[in-house]
């Protein structure tokens, strides 16, 4: 099942190979998600970079700063490039960690699954209830779903997170217990039950 119009996610993955092909980066969000998981796709690009790339990225692409949210940004017609640096923007885990901890995932440098699920659920609390919301909550049920995803890994992640000392942990129960059915990833109610229940038992 496709989120937004075919037609803004072939461009932004076109934007996407563009970049891979040039630049050194660590890919998260959405198009993170969809390497790992094949299920939905993006429409927006999000970078974590070195402050070498992005002086690079200036050289090539009108870049501007967002001071209010911590981060730099490059719109391609129908595409907005999120960009994310050390010691600087604010994504929940510092940005130098997840260069360091990023692994080689089919041609891209990735977050493990663990932390990008972090990602996400900081993502879904300052979004909930809005199309992206909805879109974060099913990267993260899309994440969970996968068989090498590694709940103390989980944890470990969220320890490192600047999130005024939410309970990460406690929130993503809340979220599964709020959900009964996700058709956009064909998980009827009984199927859901039986994943959620398997999940919460990790969180107890």
């Amino acid at each position: 099942m496709t989120y937004y119009r075919d037609i803004v996610t072939q461009k932004s993955w076109e934007t996407l190979q563009v970049l891979r092909r040039n630049y050194q980066f660590v890919l998260i969000g959405g198009w993170a998600v969809w390497v790992y998981t094949k299920q939905l796709k993006s429409k927006d690009i999000d970078l974590v970079v070195d402050l070498k790339t992005l002086s690079k990225l200036k050289n090539n692409f009108p870049v501007t700063k967002n001071n209010r949210l911590h981060k730099y940004e490059i719109i391609q017609e129908e595409v907005q490039i999120d960009i994310y640096v050390p010691f600087w923007s604010q994504i929940g885990i510092p940005c130098e960690k997840i260069l360091v901890k990023a692994q080689h995932v089919e041609g891209f440098r990735l977050p493990p699954p663990e932390a990008l699920l972090t990602l996400k659920q900081i993502a879904f609390l300052a979004r909930a209830g809005s199309s992206k919301g909805r879109k974060d909550m099913l990267d993260i049920i899309s994440l969970l779903k996968l068989p090498e995803f590694n709940w103390l890994r989980y944890r470990e992640y969220t320890e490192l997170t600047k999130q005024d000392k939410q309970d990460l942990p406690a929130l993503l129960k809340e979220l599964l217990s709020e959900n009964a059915q996700i058709p956009e990833l064909h998980l009827n109610s009984h199927q859901f039950a039986r994943l959620k229940k398997q999940w919460l038992s990790f969180l107890r």
